[in-house]
């Protein structure tokens, strides 16, 4: 038995190249500091796969920011805006995927997205009339060649042609199919030069297929490879899929000339069968993913063997590989001091995951693997109780009703009543929630986990905070203020803290884009609020000001979506708890006066299926009810919020519509406003607040810039409807930045309302 990894995490057990990265833009470090955090990294991520016996071991997949982005570099998908700019290649790089603002122009960054149903957000490459696709990049083969000069034989790792192009963003007449040939031709000099290196294997990642295919994308798919195969020489090609099954295209794989098919037998419902079905081609090799690539929770060696065994009767040769790439979960259990111990014993980041397939390797070569120490060892451990329940919690879950998932009165009148009452200006202005965690903010709170200060300590620092940020919103005149969250670590984090059957770590960072980190709570069984999260700081601001301020929540299914969920009951149960638990919180925020209440659901799109016939039965028939049983029960008054970004969601708009919210705001500068013909198109009824300047860049936009961005909005959207506020939290972003591009939004807007 061989064994094959996808993809490594890349930002290091420590976010190593977070802080390198981060000081490299902050310019207190050079280009080769960063150059050899980089190279430690992937020596040590390739020492580690091969100690642990590993076959095909991966290079290529570290990035400095975002694999797909490096893919566009590599193959000259560089717009012309950024090329204008005379930087360094590194420099054009993070142009593209942070914005530029500075001697040599003022551009935005590419737009960005989350990658299919994860928490990773990727890169829009971007693509013209004048785009001319071809190899101009080392970066796939300097890496080869450093792995093979410390001793390791890997396998390039590379997203395929068709996953490219059907992710990509056109701006021009021409679409994908005008770039088949120079795609191809592109690919086939990539294969070229590998041939020249002496490469065994290539692995070109196609999650594109594990999605609804149209005949049309199938024959995009065939006419590309079709070209590639033809010229791969002595390397060996293994298109690689995971997130889903590959129903649509199974057979088509078979009959194109790859060497090795890589498929998810985990999240694959429909994968064990279509190889029954069809059978598995004797010159291909199957990659079979059957170690989870994305939960942390210990494989069942049963039910892997069992699988294994399955497919051995119907495939001639087996690779054991991951489901997915290993970014997304943590690195390493060694930095989890405080875990207890009898709960780490379930645990599997990374690192345990590579011993995990050691063992596997070693179990499945046995004659009788189920009599191996280790094959009993672990299955004691599944037949053990790990996780805690709360009959009361179910209790109150089993007894819903209908009547707990509708908000009264309609939307219509409550929108009458909610304007009558907060009398706000037409574009009324405000911000997403949080604002910059700056360094004493972090200390402050590192300093009371420590025990170094007092609670009262604690808290008197935030307060000065919250005073001080309520008193610098009303300067620059926003009309609904927010308390600043200087309480908060994350949106998800700091929830799972305050409610009652989660899991917590000290390091396990998986990263969500870029230099952007998150450290999801472990859902260890069932939810519940013993006592208020958000009341006391939120009323604290409403003390200080006469203007409205929201009280600022995370919404049911973004809590679940950015956790990793235990494995014995349903999303839909889980789900359901922690919305009865934020029901609390929002009951309570209501009874101490404050009005307006915001539930953040970023990840509501997160987890649909990839498949559109999956979407109501397994995900949006529990995901909208979800959020509408958190906020039911408040009086016609109270004017509820929520917030997603990142994802798109034109084809679920009438579902948005439908979770009953008052106003709702979305990301939309990176993606050009394209929301705004959608919401215009489908009749969209709440209130809404379209992005008008991107977060994620340190640039600071132009009153001319917003002003133009709310003409666009103005001509699709009621001027009754239309809030104005930035596309998501402030809270990554440094405090000048932040106020003074919040000036230029207050200034936008109040500019265009003078012409109403």
């Amino acid at each position: 038995m061989q064994t094959s990894i996808i993809g490594y995490p890349r930002v290091g057990t420590l976010r190593e190249l977070k802080f390198a990265s981060e000081n490299y833009f902050k310019g207190e470090i050079s280009i080769d500091e960063l150059n050899q955090t980089g190279a430690n990294l992937r020596a040590a991520h390739w020492k580690i796969q091969q100690e642990n016996g590993i076959d095909f071991i991966p290079s290529n997949d570290f990035s400095f920011y975002d694999g797909l982005l490096d893919t566009a570099c590599l193959l000259n998908i560089v717009p012309e805006r950024y090329q204008a700019l005379g930087l360094s290649p590194l420099a054009t790089y993070f142009a593209m995927a942070r914005g530029y603002q500075g001697e040599q122009g003022d551009v935005k960054a590419l737009a960005m997205k989350k990658w299919f149903n994860t928490n990773y957000h990727y890169m829009v490459p971007e693509i013209n009339d004048a785009t001319t696709i071809q190899l101009a990049g080392t970066k796939m083969f300097d890496e080869y060649l450093e792995a093979k000069q410390q001793n390791v034989v890997t396998k390039p790792v590379l997203t395929g042609p068709f996953t490219l192009l059907k992710l990509a963003k056109y701006t021009g007449v021409k679409q994908a199919n005008d770039f088949v040939r120079a795609t191809a031709e592109a690919y086939v000099a990539i294969l070229g030069q590998l041939n020249e290196l002496g490469v065994a294997w290539v692995q070109l990642d196609e999650p594109g297929l594990v999605t609804d295919l149209s005949q049309e994308d199938i024959a995009l798919f065939s006419k590309l490879y079709a070209q590639i195969l033809s010229a791969k020489g002595n390397v060996k090609v293994l298109v690689q899929t995971y997130f889903g099954d590959i129903r649509d295209c199974y057979q088509t794989l078979q009959e194109l000339p790859f060497d090795g098919i890589g498929i998810d037998f985990i999240e694959g419902k429909e994968s064990l069968a279509l190889v029954k079905q069809y059978g598995f081609s004797d010159d291909k090799v199957l990659f079979a993913g059957l170690v989870n690539g994305k939960n942390i929770w210990k494989n069942q060696y049963k039910r892997t063997l069992g699988l294994l065994q399955e497919l051995r009767a119907q495939v001639k040769q087996i690779v054991l590989s991951s489901s997915c790439s290993l970014l997304h979960v943590p690195y390493t259990l060694a930095h989890e001091t405080k875990l207890p111990v009898a709960s780490k014993r379930y645990l599997a980041f990374a690192e345990e995951k590579l011993q995990e397939f050691a063992q596997l390797k070693s179990i499945a070569d046995q004659a009788d693997p189920y009599s191996t120490d280790l094959y009993l060892k672990n299955e004691e451990l599944f037949n053990s109780v790990r996780f805690t329940n709360n009959e009361a919690v179910q209790a109150k879950a089993a007894a819903l009703t209908e009547a707990d998932f509708t908000r009264l009165p309609a939307f219509g009148e409550r929108e009458a009543i909610q304007h009558a009452k907060f009398n706000l200006p037409q574009l009324p202005t405000t911000t997403i929630g949080s604002f910059p965690q700056t360094a004493d903010v972090r200390a402050n709170r590192f300093a009371f986990k420590k025990g170094d200060i007092t609670e009262e300590q604690y808290k008197q620092f935030n307060f000065e905070k919250i005073a001080a940020c309520v008193a610098l919103q009303e300067e620059i005149g926003l009309d609904v203020l927010v308390h600043g969250e200087y309480e908060r670590n994350d949106m998800v984090e700091y929830f799972g803290e305050s409610l009652d059957g989660f899991m917590f770590t000290e390091k396990a960072w998986v990263q969500s884009y870029g230099t952007r980190c998150v450290k999801p709570p472990i859902v260890w069984g069932d939810i519940s609020r013993s006592k208020p999260m958000t009341v006391e700081y939120s009323a604290y601001a409403k003390s200080l000001t006469s203007k409205p301020v929201k009280g600022m929540l995370t919404g049911p299914v973004t809590i679940l979506n950015w956790s990793f969920p235990r494995e014995d009951i349903s999303l839909r149960d889980s789900a359901f708890q922690i919305a009865l638990a934020i029901r609390d919180e929002v009951l309570d925020l209501e009874a101490n006066h404050i009005e307006i209440i915001q539930i953040d659901e970023a990840a509501l799109r997160e987890k649909l299926p990839l498949r559109k016939s999956d979407w109501q039965s397994e995900y949006l028939s529990w995901a909208i009810p979800a959020f509408r049983l958190v906020h039911s029960g408040v009086q016609a008054e109270t004017q509820i919020h929520t917030h997603m970004c990142y994802s798109q969601f034109s084809d679920i708009i009438r579902d948005i519509d439908a979770m009953d919210a008052d106003v709702i705001t979305f990301e939309a500068s990176r993606s050009d406003l394209a929301i705004i013909d959608v919401i215009n198109e489908c009749g969209f009824q709440t209130e809404v607040g379209p992005g008008v300047y991107d977060i994620h860049s340190p640039r600071i936009p132009s009153v001319e810039e917003i002003k133009q961005g709310l003409t666009r909005m103005l001509a699709k959207i009621d001027t009754a409807k239309l809030w104005v506020n930035p596309d998501c939290g402030l809270k990554t972003r440094g405090e000048k930045e932040t106020w003074a591009s919040l000036k230029q939004l207050v200034q936008a807007a109040k500019e265009v309302r003078a012409t109403l």
